[in-house]
């Protein structure tokens, strides 16, 4: 019987109506006790000063991991994950080859056996994330998967993604829709907008991503089955998601921490790590994201982490989009929403652990009795500055980089294991 006791912590875990300062006792990987004056066998963590959370759930995360391991495999992945206080995420499918396949989704669970985060799989809605034939989905979800989406792409064949958005349901599955008219979007590299004609680069315009919103809320209706809608980016996109969650249409939401803090002028740099898709859009959008997180209409923030090499990363306009976010995405919620007062520090958490726990189906965002030991020890006051040479995965195209942001996470446990510690 093997104990760990974490003293002193303001515990904030609002899946279970906490926020106080309490004593933590883990016993073989669970939580045991929570009280004043808890004793222990084992080691002793004095949190005095830090808060004890549930481990952060990121429900949008690319390992490239089979495939393109130069730029992140699934070791380095959850290694940069619990740097950020995360302990559960959801691999995206587009690696090589796509996670279409039994044999696939059981590579990548098994690698993660060693991980320093749980990682649970979203498989391929469609082979290769072509849209030209459909999975097995019920293959894929007794090999162990537990979401269906071709992130990276739309589903391009609505009659595959109508097929899968019935399935899911009966199978425990959650459909993760990446939202995206490609004929709209017609290779563009950034927002289409004042800023995109003033660089002289094509544009992808926000009809884009509304359209695929449109098209996903429809199905979900029509069908009467949930849907996830992925990385919100657009103000028009927020409102149709309002609409329907007013109209009882069982859809649920994410964006990312780029979208409420940063804006399309950044890409006057000319710096491809601010390049990713959805783009950065306009500060309308962003004030709209915002606003959405605020009312519930956004259920979660999630990082859409894709981690890039530096080659690739050079060349402005033929870098490939995505920048990392895993290590930051904690702090930076801390630095624009709860340091300037938007947003109390109880909801960035719920919206970081809870809300995506429960949009999953996992066992994740609870500190209660019994839940699993997985905690993020926490300095919510502490500032550092963002050094892409320190932090923990392979690729370093963070669009924060250089930024000074407040929050820190001080140590991560998973399963009541410290898997990280904060050395600075």
């Amino acid at each position: 019987m093997k104990e760990l006791l974490i003293k002193n912590a303001r515990v904030v875990s609002p899946a279970d109506g906490l926020n106080e300062k309490l004593d933590i006792l883990i016993r073989d990987g669970k939580i045991a006790e929570l009280g004043s004056g808890v004793s222990c066998t084992g080691e002793v963590i004095d949190a005095d000063g830090l808060c004890a959370v549930p481990g952060l759930v990121d429900i949008h995360v690319h390992l490239r991991d089979p495939g393109r391991t130069d730029k992140e495999d699934i070791l380095t992945g959850c290694r940069a994950a619990a740097a950020g206080g995360v302990t559960s995420l959801l691999a995206m499918p587009n690696t090589i080859p796509a996670t279409d396949s039994p044999e696939t989704v059981k590579y990548i669970l098994d690698k993660a056996k060693d991980a320093s985060a749980r990682v649970y799989v979203a498989a391929a809605v469609t082979k290769g994330l072509k849209s030209a034939e459909p999975t097995d989905v019920e293959a894929l979800r007794e090999a162990g998967a537990i979401a269906l989406s071709d992130d990276g792409r739309p589903v391009e064949n609505t009659k595959y993604l109508s097929d899968a958005m019935k399935k899911a349901p009966a199978l425990g599955m959650t459909v993760a829709a990446h939202c995206e008219d490609l004929y709209l979007a017609d290779g563009g590299k950034m927002n289409d907008g004042e800023i995109a004609r003033r660089l002289g680069i094509r544009g992808i315009p926000a009809a884009a991503e509304d359209c695929g919103t449109a098209r996903e809320i429809a199905l979900a209706a029509a069908l009467e089955v949930p849907v996830h809608i992925c990385h919100v980016s657009t103000k028009t996109s927020v409102a149709l998601v309002r609409d329907a969650k007013r109209r009882g249409v069982r859809v649920t939401a994410e964006t990312a921490p780029h979208y409420f803090s940063l804006t399309e002028t950044e890409l006057l740099r000319r710096d491809a790590d601010y390049r990713m898709n959805p783009p950065l859009r306009t500060e309308a959008d962003k004030r709209a994201i915002i606003e959405g997180l605020l009312d519930g209409t956004l259920d979660c923030i999630a990082t859409d982490h894709a981690p890039h090499t530096p080659q690739e990363k050079t060349d402005f306009e033929k870098a490939p989009n995505g920048s990392i976010g895993m290590e930051t995405s904690l702090a930076v919620g801390i630095t624009y929403l709860v340091k300037t007062g938007i947003m109390p520090f109880e909801k960035l958490i719920e919206k970081m652990s809870a809300a995506p726990a429960k949009i999953l189906g996992i066992e994740a965002g609870s500190l209660a009795v019994g839940s699993n030991a997985d905690i993020a020890l926490i300095d919510p006051d502490k500032e550092w500055k963002v050094d892409p040479e320190k932090l923990h995965g392979k690729s370093k195209n963070t669009p924060f980089k250089g930024m000074r942001l407040t929050g820190r996470v001080m140590m991560t446990l998973l399963g009541g294991v410290p898997v990280y510690k904060c050395e600075e």
